[in-house]
Formats: C-alpha cells, sequence, structure tokens
C-alpha cells in the first residue's frame, strides 16, 4: 500500500524545519553566531561552529571533488567542503575570467545555501603562475627560479602576481609551492623542484610570503596566514621524500635513514611553516617502503605535533586510493588508515559519495575516532576563516584585467634571463661567441623548441601534460629574436635543417634551440635523459657547419656531452614560460648572464644520482656553475669550493 501524505502537512513540516535550522544558527539572543562574527578570533569562530556541525556536515567538510563532476547542487547536498581544478580542469577551453569567477561562485553558492552556510574553498594548481587559464603570465618553472642566482625575493615578487592573478579568477587556494629537493633528474617532476640542494630550496620558500603575504614579527610557526583578499593560501607539496625516491621513479620509494630525511628532504618545510603557509600535500611516494599517504608518524607525530602545524594536511589525487596494494583494492582501509594517519582533506576527486559512506561507517562503527574528525575539521575551518572566505566567500576584489597583465609578464621576462645559465662560450676562452651581433647580415634560427610556445612553457600549462603550438598567449624565441635584431638582419627560420642547407646559406652564425617534450609527473620519468632524436640531429646538421649557439629547453639536466665539441655556446634555458623576450635579453647582451646551476649536470646517466657533496663527484659541470659575459665581453667563471657545497 502506498503511503500518501497530504500537501499541506509537507508544507508545515519543511516551514518547522526551516525554523529549527535557523534558531539552530542563530545565538540565543537572536543575534548573529559567534562563527559569522567578524570581530571574534579565529579560534573563537571555530570553536562555535564545530559545536553546531553534524557529522555529516563535518565529514561534507573533509571532501574536495573535481570541478567536472560538481555543481550547485551536489556541494548543497553533499555539504561539500572544497572544490578543485585539476591539470586542464577548465569550465570551457580559453575559458574567460568572468567564466571563471561565475563557476566558482555557482559552486559557492551551493555551499552557502546549506544550513550553516560554510564557504567552500577552491583549490587549483598555480605551479608557475596561473597555468590552467588561457591567457595569464606563465612563470619559469621551479628548476629555473632556482637558478636565478639565488634570489627569493624575486621568487616572492612572482608569488604576489601569481596571487593576484589566481584571485582574478574567484579563486582563494593554490596547490603551490612544491618543495621537494630533487636529488635524481630521472624524476619527471624533478622541474617543479628549485633544487638538489635544501639549503637553496629552503631559501626559495619565500615564495609563500608573496602568496599569502607576510606575517607579522609576532606570527608563530605552523599558524596558517593569508593577509587578504588579494593573497591565496598556499600548499606546501609533496610532504615528505618526494625527490629522493629510487632512481627517481615518481610515487616511488625513498629508501633513505630518518636522519638524513629530516636533512635534506625535511628542512624546506620547517622554513615553510615559520612562513605561515597554510596547507601541506602529502606525497604520494613511500618512505622506506610505508606509504606517506599512510604514515601517522610523519604527518601526525612530527607535522602535527612536533612542528605544530596548525593548517590541513591535504592528500593528493587519489593518493588516498593508491596505499593499498595493488592500488584501488581496498578502499575501505585507504579510508581508515589514511584518516587515521592525520589527512584532514581528502582529494577525492571523483567517487565522493563512496567517500563520504566510507568515512560515516567507519566513524560511527568506532575505527575512527570522533576527535580525528573533530581535530581534522578544526583545521580546514580555521584556514577559511583564516583565508577571509566566511566574511568574503566571493573572491572579486581583484580585477580581471590583472590576468597576464604587462607588469607581470615583465617580472617573467625578468624570471628568464635571470635563470639562464651559460655553459659554454667559445671552442677556447679567447674566442666567445656570446653576446651574439644584432646587426649580422643573415642568421639561421633551428630546432623543435625555436617556435613552439607549449614546449618553452612545458607540463603544467593549460593542460596537465602540457602540448605543443601556441597553447597560450605570449612570445616565442623565434618571435622574440625577430623582435630584437635590426631591420636589415635577415632571420631564416628552418624547425629541421639538413646539413646542406646550412652549410649553403651564407649564415653569420645560427640559433639552435633544442630540448624535451613537455611532459608530467610520471610521464616524466626517464632513464636515458636525452633530447629528442630530431634535436640531436639539428644540432649535428647545424653546428657542424655554422658558428651555432645551442639552446637547450628542459626540464633537468640532459645527455650534451657527445655534441660539445662541435657547439660553440650552450646555454641551460630549462622551461622558460611565455616570454621568450628573456632569452634574447641575453644572448644578444643587454644583460649579462647571471645564473648558476640549480643542479648537477652529469656526464652520463650511468652517474646517476650525482648531487654535489657526494664522495664521488665527476660532473660535466657542477652544482653552482654557470660562466658570465660582462660589458668588456671577458669570460669569467662562477667559482665553485668545496666549502660552498652542500655537506
Amino acid at each position: 500500500m502506498e503511503l500518501q501524505i497530504p500537501v499541506a502537512t509537507i508544507a508545515v513540516a519543511l516551514l518547522v524545519a526551516l525554523q529549527v535550522n535557523q534558531i539552530w544558527a542563530s545565538s540565543a539572543d537572536g543575534s548573529a553566531p559567534i562563527y559569522k562574527n567578524p570581530h571574534y578570533s579565529v579560534e573563537a569562530r571555530v570553536k562555535d561552529l564545530l559545536a553546531r556541525m553534524t557529522l555529516e556536515e563535518k565529514i561534507g567538510q573533509m571532501t574536495q571533488i573535481e570541478r567536472e563532476n560538481a555543481s550547485t547542487a551536489v556541494v548543497q547536498k553533499y555539504l561539500i567542503g572544497s572544490v578543485l581544478s585539476g591539470g586542464g580542469s577548465v569550465p570551457a577551453p580559453q575559458a574567460s575570467v568572468g567564466l571563471w569567477q561565475s563557476t566558482v561562485s555557482s559552486f559557492q553558492n551551493g555551499a552557502l545555501a546549506t544550513r550553516l552556510g560554510i564557504p567552500i574553498i577552491y583549490g587549483i594548481d598555480a605551479v608557475h603562475g596561473h597555468n590552467n587559464v588561457y591567457g595569464a603570465t606563465i612563470f619559469p618553472h621551479n628548476v629555473g627560479l632556482g637558478a636565478t642566482s639565488r634570489d627569493p625575493d624575486l621568487v616572492r615578487r612572482i608569488g604576489e602576481a601569481t596571487a593576484l592573478e589566481v584571485r582574478a579568477t574567484g579563486i582563494p587556494y593554490v596547490f603551490a609551492p612544491c618543495i621537494a629537493v630533487c636529488r635524481d633528474p630521472r624524476w619527471g617532476r624533478c622541474y617543479e623542484s628549485y633544487s638538489e640542494d635544501p639549503i637553496l630550496v629552503k631559501s626559495l620558500t619565500d615564495v609563500i610570503l608573496g602568496l599569502q603575504g607576510t606575517p607579522p614579527a609576532e606570527h608563530k610557526a605552523g599558524q596558517p596566514f593569508v593577509k587578504d583578499g588579494s593573497h591565496v593560501a598556499a600548499c606546501a607539496k609533496h610532504y615528505v621524500g618526494d625527490g629522493g625516491t629510487q632512481n627517481g621513479i615518481n610515487e616511488g620509494n625513498t629508501v633513505i635513514s630518518y636522519r638524513d630525511l629530516k636533512r635534506i628532504h625535511l628542512a624546506p618545510y620547517i622554513d615553510a611553516l615559520a612562513k605561515g603557509v597554510s596547507t601541506v600535500m602529502v606525497s604520494y611516494s613511500s618512505f622506506n617502503g610505508e606509504k606517506m599517504h599512510a604514515n601517522h608518524f610523519l604527518i601526525t607525530r612530527m607535522l602535527k605535533t612536533h612542528l605544530k602545524f596548525k593548517g590541513f594536511v591535504i592528500s593528493d589525487w587519489q593518493g588516498i586510493d593508491k596505499i593499498s596494494t595493488p592500488p584501488f583494492s581496498n578502499y575501505t582501509y585507504s579510508v581508515l588508515t589514511s584518516i587515521n594517519a592525520g589527512i584532514d582533506m581528502v582529494m577525492v576527486p571523483y567517487d565522493y559519495v563512496n567517500f563520504i559512506n566510507n568515512l560515516t561507517t567507519l566513524v560511527k562503527t568506532g575505527y575512527i575516532q570522533q576527535n580525528r574528525i573533530d581535530d581534522a575539521v578544526k583545521r580546514i575551518l580555521g584556514v577559511k576563516f583564516t583565508a577571509g572566505l566566511f566574511d568574503l566567500p566571493f573572491s572579486n576584489s581583484v580585477p580581471g584585467s590583472v590576468l597576464g597583465e604587462a607588469s607581470h609578464r615583465s617580472l617573467a621576462r625578468e624570471a628568464v634571463r635571470k635563470s639562464l645559465v651559460l655553459l659554454k662560450n667559445g671552442k677556447d676562452l679567447h674566442s666567445p661567441l656570446l653576446p651574439l651581433s644584432k646587426t649580422a647580415p643573415k642568421i639561421l634560427v633551428a630546432g623543435s623548441h625555436a617556435n613552439n610556445l607549449g614546449y618553452q612553457a612545458g607540463g603544467w600549462t593549460i593542460t596537465w601534460q602540457g602540448g605543443s603550438g601556441n597553447t597560450t598567449i605570449g612570445t616565442t624565441i623565434f618571435q622574440a629574436i625577430t623582435g630584437t635584431v635590426s631591420a636589415s638582419t635577415q632571420v631564416v627560420y628552418e624547425e629541421s635543417p639538413d646539413v646542406n642547407f646550412a652549410k649553403g646559406g651564407g649564415f653569420s652564425y645560427a640559433i639552435v634551440v633544442v630540448g624535451e617534450p613537455p611532459y608530467a609527473e610520471t610521464f616524466g620519468d626517464s632513464t636515458n635523459l636525452t633530447i629528442t632524436s630530431q634535436g640531436v640531429q639539428t644540432i649535428e646538421n647545424v653546428c657542424s657547419t655554422v658558428k651555432c649557439v645551442v639552446v637547450i629547453i628542459s626540464g633537468r639536466p640532459v645527455v650534451v656531452e657527445p655534441y660539445l665539441p662541435i657547439i660553440d655556446a650552450l646555454v641551460a634555458a630549462w622551461l622558460p614560460g611565455t616570454e621568450g623576450q628573456g632569452v634574447t635579453d641575453v644572448i644578444f647582451g643587454d644583460y649579462n648572464f647571471e645564473g648558476k646551476l640549480p643542479r648537477t649536470w652529469f656526464r652520463t646517466v650511468e652517474q646517476l644520482p650525482l648531487n654535489v657533496g657526494d664522495k664521488h663527484y665527476d660532473p660535466l659541470f657542477p652544482y653552482g656553475f654557470g660562466l658570465r659575459t660582462g660589458v668588456s665581453r671577458r669570460l669569467t667563471t662562477a667559482k665553485f669550493t668545496r666549502s660552498s657545497s652542500f655537506h
């Protein structure tokens, strides 16, 4: 028999429920609750709100879902605490600032329509600028910033510019910076690391001060800090040891003593916490066989208790799913282990219903204690209050016009020219090729990377893996060359010239731009570290017949020793981003070379891993190496001494 309830009865029940909710969300005296009052401290507001929340609402806060399967209704129904855009996740191809803002606002509307009106925190990867967004300024990847003569102020300014562009699209949270210490360039994420040297990585955590703002002098280490609506909550990643895996295998196993883990890989996190970083992302990797997503000692005892971190700990993309062997094989166990290990927010990102149901059951059956849930939610709410989301849930204080604005592109151009490392200049010390003449009659520009903006920017640009061609707005190196030389200079571009073309062209010199294709994460793991075969052929065809400067576009040192004898000048340009003029600024002599290697440049891959301070250290170019060009055009070398190396 079907039960029928009169419409009037349903209406009365809904009205009563609404009134109860309004009473529950208000203070006893009828005034706004403490958590909605900005005059109270963050601690008081968190305590007040936490006391009002049901288990369902708390678990919702611990859930982060992907934009592509989120909606206003989903956020409202499941009380979702966070939404993210993964690599390449956009509202539409070449989405406008306005579309980004409206997309984020639609999810926020769902959150604000819930009983307690707890705002979501929207997160995005912004690892070298606002790199998911078409038209944003794309800065050099971290490996290039590590080469910029150790310039913390530069990375701070880049952080500030990135925060403004992110906020302009309505987003208050970035999954940056990566403060990994990459100890093996075979790792596919090595370009996300500033250096093999933890001392250098520590110094460049000043990017956090740009992203979040500089905390006051009395700020306590470990306490999250976001200055205002023109800054964002940052995320130090990937905790911990991601750059130390055996053979550089992504998501692999870091086999190392606890003492060396602290000395090398944990050290930058101590600086990040002192600078007020709001969140920490856990690594896919393992430490001596134990998955980091399951490591209670390093997450709870070390990070939260010993280092007194008060922000929230977030998983990586489907990171908890990979705890089990094989991955994705025992989801209930993965949820149980990761939450008890100390992870506060889980980047689900798709099967959120399964996650919510599993976590709810585990709490109700006592496998996960209520106080563990309360600790997680307290931390999440604390970051949201600190970031100002309860008082200004819609990030509209920064105008959309800042996206890709001229001052930011000028800053990126500065970063490019400071990141270039001159590895060779002339076949002998008395015959330097650089700087190049701007008035040469005829020059050749060659190579797969010379006129390809996607290759120039690398992975994590517009899409996860990066792309080829005009993937966004910027200036290729070839375009920068044509805009630099005199009007009388004939510039010939041939991507893959043969020997006869190069030999018979009457060229004064050639600029060859070659390197690695774009990649990200595991797709970048490499056992041979070679540039493309097309690039090798171009070097051999051109440099054997014409004076040439070879510009290497890569996320790490690559094999170059076999070609050095025929190359006149060699420049490591890393992954420079959208502003190719930074390359021409230096190779044509408007600015001097000043970059220094942030990584050891090996001779052969058989030497790897090879890091400064190793007992048998015999590199092609040592850590800290970099030739300079001055106004007198005299050649000098960067000093490298054992006393300046990392031990």
